[in-house]
């Protein structure tokens, strides 16, 4: 009988495994209850049935989950989360009556923190989005998406995607960077959104790819950023680069930009609260994730809801994150988002859980490596005090976050 040394072993556990063969997202969490995990090399070794757990295996630690839920680490998608600056004042204004688009005219809106993103050095952008990060960290989350899109010039650009490299260097969280520099229109090409388009492609792209600083490429398709055309333009930049791209889609009105990130076979379309169906058939053919930001929807007060009944018959995976960023979404609480998910999108508990688990690592083009409990996936978990996996998206402003292990090793609370 051959033996096997383990790393470590949790015992004692309810499992909720995420498995895509398990239905997780219609009333399943892949549950195993009276579970044991085991890691070796920083993945996971086997997972089961504690009483099938194999009794001729060596194990170098032992941990007693003490009938904690453990899930995959928690991954969040879709942030903004480096930047500097402050926009409570836009806050007020929208309850005063003025419109996003009304606040981006005025030299408000995603330029804001522009201005005060350029101004802001290497050091004083990562000192003040750490503690953002750490927050999430807090609740169970592993894995996070940063996106750049508020230097809109080179050496702004560079600047925020290095916090962004420098934030997984310094945390145990597996960091992606998304380019985004077709975010909004620069003051220098004000009037010039092609020659912009030109510079991003021709300039800003190759070199901060060139730099190792781009894993995936964003834009904001929208009648108040770039066109489809202009949107295309990245896309094939991207293409040419070897770089998988994503799309801020239809979140404002339908620009057929879920169609064209279909059609670059991209990782996920974003937002779409005016999705029609061409754009959901074309994400389903595509296996593009729908990743849906409830915090937004309820921060600008929409009243548009995301077709997620449509999604769901179509089969369209749907991630949930926070869209973290100073302007329309100042949240660091994916569970929050969870909520909002469930109780504002009328997403099932389980279907939230995958959007932050599975459906969140195929949006990052992790589904090899994260996301599930399964055999040869990494070993990124968190360890919960609750009673069943839907207090996760229940209970507001709650954190029965009790434990977090990345790449097989604890994580100190309050890292």
């Amino acid at each position: 009988m051959s033996t096997h040394t383990w790393d470590a072993v949790w015992l004692n556990a309810q499992l909720a495994t995420m498995t895509d063969g398990d239905n997780s997202d219609n009333g399943g969490y892949g549950e195993i209850s009276d579970g044991a995990l085991a890691v070796k090399d920083g993945v996971i070794a086997w997972v089961g049935k504690q009483s099938d757990l194999p009794t001729n295996d060596q194990t170098l630690a032992t941990h007693d989950a003490n009938g904690a839920w453990i899930t995959p680490a928690l991954i969040d998608c879709h942030t903004h989360i480096v930047y500097a600056g402050n926009r409570s004042n836009e806050f007020e204004a929208r309850l005063n009556g003025a419109t996003y688009a009304d606040i981006a005219a005025q030299g408000g809106g995603i330029l804001s923190t522009v201005r005060a993103t350029r101004m802001a050095s290497e050091d004083e952008l990562f000192n003040l989005s750490l503690p953002r990060v750490r927050r999430l960290m807090s609740e169970g989350v592993g894995v996070i998406e940063i996106k750049s899109g508020y230097g809109l010039d080179l050496d702004s650009e560079a600047k925020m995607l290095r916090v962004a490299r420098r934030i997984g260097e310094t945390l145990p969280i597996t960091v992606k960077t998304t380019f985004l520099g077709a975010h909004a229109l620069p003051p220098e090409f004000s009037d010039n959104a092609d020659g912009y388009i030109d510079h991003v492609c021709d300039v800003m792209l190759p070199n901060l790819f060139q730099a190792g600083l781009v894993d995936a490429v964003d834009a904001f398709c929208e009648h108040i950023a770039f066109s489809p055309i202009q949107t295309e333009r990245v896309f094939a930049r991207a293409r040419a680069l070897g770089l998988p791209v994503k799309l801020h889609a239809e979140q404002l009105s339908d620009q057929g930009g879920a169609s064209l990130v279909a059609q670059y076979g991209g990782l996920s379309a974003d937002h779409l609260e005016y999705l029609l169906s061409a754009g959901i058939a074309a994400m389903r053919r595509a296996n593009t994730v729908a990743t849906l930001l409830p915090s937004a929807f309820y921060y600008l007060r929409e009243t548009k809801l995301p077709p997620i009944d449509a999604l769901r018959t179509a089969g369209v995976p749907m991630a949930v994150a926070t869209d973290c960023n100073p302007g329309t979404s100042p949240l660091t609480s994916l569970l929050m988002a969870m909520n909002m998910a469930c109780t504002l999108f009328k997403l099932t508990p389980a279907e939230a859980l995958a959007g932050t688990t599975r459906h969140a690592a195929q949006a990052l083009g992790l589904a090899h490596s994260h996301g599930q409990l399964r055999v040869g996936m990494r070993a990124d978990f968190a360890l919960w005090d609750i009673t069943r996996p839907a207090d996760l998206s229940y209970a507001m402003g709650a954190n029965p976050c009790v434990g977090l292990v990345l790449g097989g090793a604890d994580v100190e609370r309050g890292v």
